[in-house]
């Protein structure tokens, strides 16, 4: 089992989140050592689109990348949609990559991606639908269980997760990724 005592790891969500991409995810890090930290535009609590609620630790208004040593952003359409209309949201993720921090999508949660300007040159997968708005803003897509481009971890869909969630943690513990930026 890999260990990531000391290490913090931010989520980035907000309402219709995809549940089991916040929860398992989080599971996979917090057993591994980690403290996770749930960040949203909301206050209070959010609920995923099959009703899990998470209680929100920082307003994202609040959050800094330099404070956290990993981002995972789950899917759900309208969670996706909702975070990339964020610009403090867009913002905080730009900022993951800037400072080479390992970042992990899965789903719908990869059109913060386009917005934040970071996929060009990646290659990277993500729910079907969002093949082509990946491939627009500059990043090459495949379908693939789970791919790996310096430090960004992407998966598909909620079937992907035993993968992701081994991934993820791998490259939390590896650190800063010197090519995450493009």
């Amino acid at each position: 089992m890999t260990d990531l005592n000391g290490k913090r790891i931010a989520f980035l969500a907000t309402n219709g989140y995809e549940d089991s991409e916040l929860t398992s995810p989080w599971e996979a890090v917090t057993s591994s050592g980690a403290e996770a930290v749930l960040i949203s535009p909301e206050t209070g609590s959010i609920t995923g689109k099959k009703g899990h609620e998470a209680t929100v630790d920082l307003a994202v208004a609040d959050a800094r990348a330099s404070d956290f040593d990993g981002l995972v952003l789950p899917g759900g359409v309208a969670n996706g949609d909702k975070l990339r209309m964020d610009e403090k949201a867009v913002a905080l993720t730009r900022d993951f990559f800037d400072q080479h921090k390992p970042v992990g999508v899965i789903c719908h949660g990869g059109w913060i991606l386009t917005d934040a300007d970071v996929v060009r040159g990646r290659t990277l997968t993500s729910y079907p639908s969002l093949k082509t708005d990946l491939r627009n803003a500059g990043a090459t897509w495949v379908d693939e269980e789970v791919v790996v481009d310096a430090g960004l971890v992407s998966s598909r869909t909620p079937d992907d997760l035993p993968a992701f969630n081994a991934k993820l943690v791998e490259e939390i513990s590896e650190g800063k990724h010197a090519e995450q930026t493009v």
